[in-house]
């Protein structure tokens, strides 16, 4: 094992326990955690949460390897190849999509931690963070993001996600808050529905090597802070059977993204991961 993958993997657990005991603090309940294994190699936890506050949640990490990068990933099912509203600026980020022939047939290691809370209380927004790291044979990348759904915006929250995001992407240059928010507008977007899933946040992709891995570890620190306080906020406003029945709605565009577009139920799903793991995103009630 590598020691920036041994580090990464330690960092990532870390991390989940450190959101999970925070999250537990604000909801009052406790995670339920499962272990799985994948046949293929490694495995992984899930946490859920069952509780007052959040009505469903997850938090897991997983650890996944395999002695070929799956062919369905590689011939561009995910989007390898190419990253969305790019320019020339991207390879002084960092930021370089691997090639076909550096994907296929070559072993792979994946980490990482993925996490998304559905709140009882409408004026508690659908959260979502995935922060990771994947090398396919000597190739290797970091990626992640977060976006805050809510179903009626509400402008204070919306700055205080988007601040705190911006202030952590600036500790490592000024150019990267720009065009990773634009990059989460274009990837949190459902084309079905020509619309947003949400207020946005950050995405990125395809950020090669070690020199990358503090802003990616920045990056899963700044959840807590970015996203407690609006908890705080917004837990005891009073709701409406109206404000419900909106917040079902906004879920039902959750769950239609999840399910088309997001790189990382693709991924789990043609890695071999674990289903109920996977699908722990899904909120527990919905309509349409």
């Amino acid at each position: 094992m590598s020691g920036l993958r041994a580090e990464v993997e330690e960092r990532f657990r870390d991390l989940r326990d450190k959101i999970c005991a925070r999250l537990e603090e604000l909801d009052g309940g406790k995670f339920r955690r499962t272990t799985w294994e994948r046949p293929g190699g490694g495995g992984g936890e899930m946490s859920e949460l069952r509780g007052q506050l959040f009505e469903k949640g997850g938090c897991n990490f997983s650890k996944v390897s395999g002695a070929q990068y799956p062919s369905a990933i590689a011939g561009g099912a995910q989007g390898e190849g190419r990253a969305p509203g790019g320019g020339e600026n991207d390879t002084a980020l960092g930021i370089q999509p691997p090639r076909p022939e550096e994907l296929a047939g070559k072993p792979f290691f994946a980490t990482g931690v993925s996490l998304v809370l559905h709140p009882r209380n409408p004026f508690v927004p659908i959260v979502h963070l995935n922060v990771r790291y994947l090398e396919v044979g000597d190739t290797q990348w970091f990626g992640g993001g977060t976006d805050l759904t809510p179903f009626r915006p509400v402008e204070e929250d919306t700055r205080h996600f988007h601040r705190v995001l911006e202030k952590v992407c600036n500790a490592h240059g000024r150019e990267l808050y720009p065009r990773f928010s634009r990059w989460a507008k274009e990837y949190f977007f459902l084309a079905h529905r020509q619309s947003e899933r949400g207020v946005g946040g950050i995405f990125f992709d395809y950020l090669r090597g070690e020199s990358h891995w503090p802003f990616v570890r920045d990056v899963g620190d700044a959840f807590l802070p970015a996203y407690a306080p609006i908890v705080e906020r917004r837990a005891n406003t009073r709701f409406t059977d109206d404000d419900r029945a909106q917040q079902l709605h906004w879920r039902g565009r959750y769950v239609e993204f999840n399910l088309l577009y997001d790189r990382g139920t693709l991924f789990g799903l043609r890695s071999g991961g674990n289903v109920e793991a996977i699908f722990m995103s899904l909120p527990p009630l919905v309509a349409w």
